[in-house]
């Protein structure tokens, strides 16, 4: 059972954009939440899709909102990589 947080998390990926989770819910919920991931493009192509129909059904099926604003989230940089040296 995922927390707010592990949802904000997951639907990151899928809205393609940062989610912080500022419900202030605590705990874990047991939920089924159903939507469709459309990997067929749209003619003429549509931005984002796929995250607009679990945007979607997060609002109409667990009553949760995204708003769009600014907030504080971490970055990671990685300004160097270098292949690893046989020991």
């Amino acid at each position: 059972m995922p927390s707010a947080g592990i949802v904000a998390a997951a639907v990151s990926g899928r809205a393609a954009r940062p989610v912080v989770d500022q419900t202030g819910l605590t705990g874990e919920y047991d939920f089924t939440l159903h939507w469709s991931w459309d990997p067929q493009p749209a003619s003429p192509p549509e931005p984002n899709r796929g995250g607009q129909a679990l945007i979607k059904a997060l609002r109409e099926q667990l009553g949760l909102e995204l708003q769009p604003q600014k907030a504080p989230v971490n970055v990671y940089v990685i300004d160097r990589a270098e292949r690893p040296t046989g020991n």
